[in-house]
């Protein structure tokens, strides 16, 4: 199993050194120089998961193709085998790491689809997708019935002659494994990003007193998360791959004051440093809330994504906390600070970032829910310390 990991040189100006590619087919590959094709790699990685230790996939191979409408036994296919079979941790696939599932060649032109083949459970390996849910035992990952033709995801893939696109397939795991009521049986369904693997993001440092699994860093432009880790256990964390951009840094930690880095920039070919181990941030104690209800869809139950946001007094939004609802019940569940977010404007280290309660963000949350394009919102309402809102949707 292959695995490379960005954060090694973070403190480079430019990565060019650590290998890998743009994803804009600019690396070039030994192919003849009247070749009419060039190569495609792909990897993968993975955001933090909501309440699981390891979330294990077997994959088997990815299939690509140009048509994004083409049908598995359709013309038009490529397969890249990833040979052996192997069996990713996606929780191990944060913080900058990533496990290659290795390349092909593929004619020159636009590439819309790829499919996700991933093992069957059962036989001799009754766990190749799996689940440890937080202080839980290992259990069978029920995977969708239609996966032997493979999850199809989306992508925007151009390869050109004797050059080879590098793209990542980025997991969420938070969104892609979905509980089952009382059952014990977990879900996948996944939610999977096709990205080019930039050699750009961003790094920084949490007081190890929040160094645990529970903490999430994310980037996030209009509330909306792209990249998302957990830091490891000496507080460092790595986000990448991150398009050049400005993006808001939100830390969402248990019992912690949300804090918030806006403006933070990201250009090519450089890892924008945040914080330091020396002055890592460090998040202000706080007390926690809840937010609890159900999704109905013409009064059934159902399984959508669900998302607590705030306004800050810059007029930016910021998500704090996301979810999936229950398959079964329809349920959900978000714990929230009930203390308004401490935010600070991004000044490169060793300057310092001056950080301020948003006293306009307050307690306030508003809630959404989105299902097949819809979203529906909730609020804004105010979190008590200790005490639980009802949010209920309604499709």
């Amino acid at each position: 199993m292959s695995y490379r990991t960005l954060g090694v040189c973070a403190a480079a100006v430019a990565l060019a050194a650590c290998g890998g590619g743009g994803g804009d087919a600019g690396t070039p590959v030994t192919t003849p120089s009247n070749s009419t094709s060039g190569t495609l790699a792909l990897s993968l990685t993975d955001s933090p998961a909501c309440g699981f230790d390891h979330v294990y996939v077997t994959v088997q191979k990815v299939r690509v193709n140009a048509s994004a409408d083409a049908v598995e036994d359709g013309a038009g296919w490529t397969d890249l085998v990833v040979g052996p079979t192997q069996r990713f941790d996606l929780l191990a696939l944060q913080n900058g790491v990533l496990a290659s599932l290795g390349q092909t060649p593929l004619a020159v032109g636009h590439y819309a689809q790829l499919r996700l083949v991933l093992a069957e459970n059962g036989g001799a390996t009754p766990l190749a997708n799996s689940v440890v849910p937080t202080g839980g035992s290992e259990v069978a990952l029920k995977t969708p019935s239609g996966q032997q033709s493979g999850l199809k995801l989306n992508a925007s893939i151009d390869i050109a002659a004797n050059q080879m696109a590098d793209f990542v397939l980025d997991f969420d795991a938070c969104k892609s494994v979905v509980t089952a009521g009382n059952s014990g049986q977990y879900l996948l369904k996944p939610v999977v990003a096709v990205v080019p693997n930039l050699l750009s993001g961003v790094s920084g440092y949490v007081d190890a007193s929040v160094a645990y699994g529970g903490t999430q860093v994310s980037l996030q432009q209009g509330g909306v998360v792209l990249k998302a880790t957990a830091p490891d256990s000496s507080g460092k964390f790595v986000l990448t791959p991150v398009a050049p951009g400005s993006y808001d840094l939100v830390i969402k930690s248990a019992a912690r004051a949300t804090m918030v880095v806006t403006g933070v920039p990201v250009t090519a070919n450089t890892v924008t440093a945040v914080s330091t181990s020396v002055a890592p941030l460090s998040p202000a104690p706080a007390i926690d809330g809840q937010a609890t209800g159900t999704v109905m869809v013409d009064g059934v139950v159902n399984t959508a994504a669900v998302a607590a946001t705030q306004k800050l007094a810059s007029g930016g939004i910021i998500t704090i906390a996301e979810t999936m609802s229950d398959s079964t019940t329809g349920a959900f569940k978000l714990t929230l600070p009930a203390a308004p977010p401490w935010v600070a404007p991004y000044a490169a280290p060793p300057a310092s970032l001056v950080f301020a309660a948003d006293v306009t963000a307050g307690l306030s949350y508003s809630f959404n829910a989105s299902l097949n394009g819809t979203v529906k919102v909730v609020g804004p309402l105010a979190v008590t310390a200790g005490g639980t809102l009802t949010v209920n949707f309604g499709f």
